[in-house]
């Protein structure tokens, strides 16, 4: 539900590109220059609210550690409820967790048990969805436990990793404030 359209230059021009990170030929995009700015990240903040209905969320999910602080800030403005999706071992308490692939080997992600009811409406956001496989280990963790995914939302998409074609083949419709082309 796009209410207001904006073209988010001003938003882009806060994302630092880092040349060659984390290895040769990869530009990293560095959405904690955007963070630094509070004007620019309260707007980041209120465009990604103007893309979707709030009304059809209960719950946001973020992953960590920068799509915490995203997660945050959504909760916060919408009075929702927020589900950390963490690294394996950073819960205090009984975990469910979900295996996944990487490029370079295999991670996994965890959450709490009971932290979702069964038709809990969750949006899924991150800073950044490349090749989307923690996106999609955060999908299949969640639905695990019941919860309806539908959405996901980030601030940055790099199309050309193929992510969000990946989560749209998942059935999760996903939208992000910036579009920045190549890895």
């Amino acid at each position: 539900m796009l209410t207001e359209v904006h073209d988010n230059a001003d938003l882009a021009a806060l994302v630092r590109t880092i040349p060659d990170f984390p290895k040769p030929g990869i530009f990293f995009r560095d959405v904690s220059t955007l963070l630094l700015d509070g004007k620019g990240f309260r707007a980041a903040i209120d465009r990604l609210i103007d893309t979707f209905d709030p009304d059809a969320v209960d719950l946001i999910a973020g992953i960590e550690a920068r799509g915490f602080i995203v997660a945050s800030a959504l909760s916060y403005a919408l009075a929702k409820g927020k589900i950390m999706l963490r690294k394996a071992g950073k819960l205090p308490g009984a975990a469910i967790g979900v295996d996944y692939v990487l490029e370079y080997g295999t991670d996994r992600i965890e959450m709490h048990v009971g932290a979702v009811s069964p038709g809990a409406r969750v949006l899924l956001v991150d800073d950044l969805i490349a090749t989307g496989g923690t996106a999609l280990a955060g999908v299949k963790l969640l639905r695990g436990e019941g919860a309806v995914v539908s959405q996901a939302r980030f601030l940055v998409d790099l199309p050309d990793l193929g992510g969000a074609a990946r989560l749209a083949d998942a059935g999760v419709a996903s939208g992000a404030l910036l579009v920045f082309p190549g890895h």
